[in-house]
This record gives structure tokens, C-alpha cells and sequence, in this order.
């Protein structure tokens, strides 16, 4: 759980990452259903991808889930959900929050939703603080050198 503090909600998809060797099983249904793929193997297949240790397999994962949530309107809902985790996962975050509300526009009282909505926030709200941090630690440098190289300028 590496994004998890006790203040965060848990949410299992987020910090839960499929192995090789159970992602390798996903793929081969995926190929062996080729060229005739059933929306079920292609969901299973891109969640799976969403929940991958690489970034380009996540990557493939999101394409996925688009494709069906445009091609299948009964399962946009699940597609929805999916796409804010891969973008989560992928740092994406803008991304991640524009579908976990739109998610939560249809069903407001969603838990699920809701916790991954509130992991977004918290990641970026974090993410922003550190960058912020960092910023001014930089500012601070650039300050003492400064100051020293003034500081010497003066005292010739």
C-alpha cells in the first residue's frame, strides 16, 4: 500500500498491483479470443493492464477502457471508475478527477467513488505541497547564493 496513510481512505485498486504471471493470463484469453474478443475479455484485459506495474501497460489499459466505454454504454459506468484509476496510477490526476465526477454525477452516493475521489484530492494536495516545498527550498538556494556573491562583490 504505498499511497496509504491512515487519514486516506482505502481504496484496494489503487495500491493493488497484478503480477506478470497473472497479467500474462488476462492476455493469452485476450489472444486466444482474437479477432472476436468479447467485451468481457477486453474489460478483464484492460483492468488487469490498469493494475500493471508499467506505466505503458497502464497506459494500454486507459486506451482500452475508452474504446469499450465508447463502444458499450452499459458498461460505462464500470469503464468510468476504471479510467480514474488508470489515470490515478499513471499520475494523471486532472484526468483521474474528471472521471471519478463524472462517475459520482450519476451515482452520488457511490462509496467506492467517493474514496477514490477522496484519494485523488489527497495525492494532489500533497503532490502540490511538496512541489511547493521544493520550490521554495530552491528559492532559498538561489537567496544564499546570491547573497554570497553579493556579499563578496561589496566587500572588494
Amino acid at each position: 500500500m504505498a499511497d496509504y496513510d491512515s487519514n486516506t481512505p482505502y481504496v484496494p485498486d489503487i495500491d493493488e498491483v497484478l503480477t506478470d504471471a497473472e497479467l500474462l493470463v488476462l492476455q493469452r484469453q485476450y489472444e486466444r479470443e482474437h479477432p472476436n474478443v468479447r467485451v468481457q475479455t477486453r474489460f478483464n484485459y484492460a483492468w488487469g493492464l490498469t493494475k500493471g506495474n508499467k506505466k505503458q501497460q497502464q497506459q494500454l489499459g486507459i486506451q482500452m477502457m475508452h474504446d469499450i466505454y465508447d463502444e458499450v454504454p452499459e458498461r460505462r459506468r464500470e469503464c468510468m471508475y476504471y479510467l480514474a484509476l488508470g489515470y490515478f496510477r499513471t499520475g494523471e490526476y486532472s484526468n483521474a478527477r474528471v472521471h471519478i465526477e463524472r462517475l459520482l454525477a450519476l451515482e452520488p452516493n457511490n462509496s467506492q467513488a467517493r474514496d477514490m475521489r477522496k484519494r485523488i484530492e489527497d495525492k494532489v494536495t500533497r503532490d502540490g505541497i511538496i512541489g511547493l516545498a521544493l520550490a521554495g527550498g530552491a528559492v532559498a538556494v538561489v537567496g544564499v547564493v546570491a547573497a554570497a556573491i553579493f556579499g563578496k562583490k561589496s566587500s572588494k
